[in-house]
């Protein structure tokens, strides 16, 4: 009896504990019942115990709804809400992230929609250029043929009626600038004889002469004996006139 109680003992002691522990548990449905029982309450007391702790913490707002075997219910919810509080809010979250899903969903279909149009319009605007380059003819039949052929004739025909009208407009632009210089050709020759004048009147003018002035230009001999002075001829008070630097020889 002494040996089997030593034993128990040492079994039972912390230290026999620790180097046995707890083994790993499979999850799975209990079959029995009373340990199945047992097990519910425990853990469903774990698990409002870490709800707790969790709204408490993290001030989050919790609720926790558990359903027995049995059909017994068991709820928990923070002070500051219910459990329909909640649930309630869950419906509007999940309807609005449904609805924003549709949403996406709708607008991505329709943007591939009309990515399929563009890529066909760019396919068709393709092939007509290169048909209108004489490109690609060979999948034409004789109808597309004549409607290419036409279509071609009147492009020509607006090309060549808009290079006539830019032509006419460079004409009649370089005609009104022909005038223009034309007028400003007249007006600065009238201006030259203005001042040509001008400077004759002043020339004849008595005093008019500056302090030295120049005669005009040598002249040959002629039949009656006269020659001009080209020099310049200083006296006391001013310089005589040209006309009156003609000499006459005896």
């Amino acid at each position: 009896m002494e040996f089997s109680s030593q034993i128990t003992r040492e079994e039972g002691s912390p230290s026999s504990q620790r180097k046995l522990g707890r083994g790993k548990i499979e999850i799975k449905r209990i079959e029995n019942t009373t340990n199945r029982q047992v097990t519910f309450c425990k853990r469903r007391n774990g698990l409002l115990k870490k709800a707790y702790e969790l709204s408490v913490l993290c001030d989050a707002e919790v609720a926790l709804i558990v359903f027995s075997s049995r059909g017994r219910l068991y709820e928990y919810a923070n002070h500051s809400c219910s459990v329909k509080g909640t649930i309630d809010r869950y419906k509007k979250a999940s309807s609005d992230n449904s609805g924003a899903s549709s949403a996406a969903e709708a607008n991505a279909q329709y943007y591939q929609q009309e990515a399929a149009k563009l890529r066909n319009q760019i396919r068709t605007v393709t092939e007509n250029n290169r048909h209108l380059m004489g490109e690609g003819l060979s999948s034409l039949n004789m109808k597309d043929l004549k409607s290419l052929e036409n279509k071609l004739e009147r492009g020509i025909s607006r090309i060549r009626s808009k290079k006539n009208e830019l032509l006419f407009a460079e004409i009649e632009f370089m005609q009104k600038r022909e005038v223009e210089l034309h007028n400003n050709n007249q007006f600065l020759r009238a201006k030259i004889a203005e001042n040509e004048r001008a400077q004759q009147s002043m020339s004849l003018m008595p005093g008019g002469s500056s302090e030295y002035e120049l005669a005009p230009p040598p002249q040959s001999f002629d039949s009656r004996n006269y020659f001009q002075v080209n020099a310049l001829q200083p006296n006391n008070t001013h310089y005589s006139r040209p006309d009156q630097t003609t000499l006459q020889l005896n």
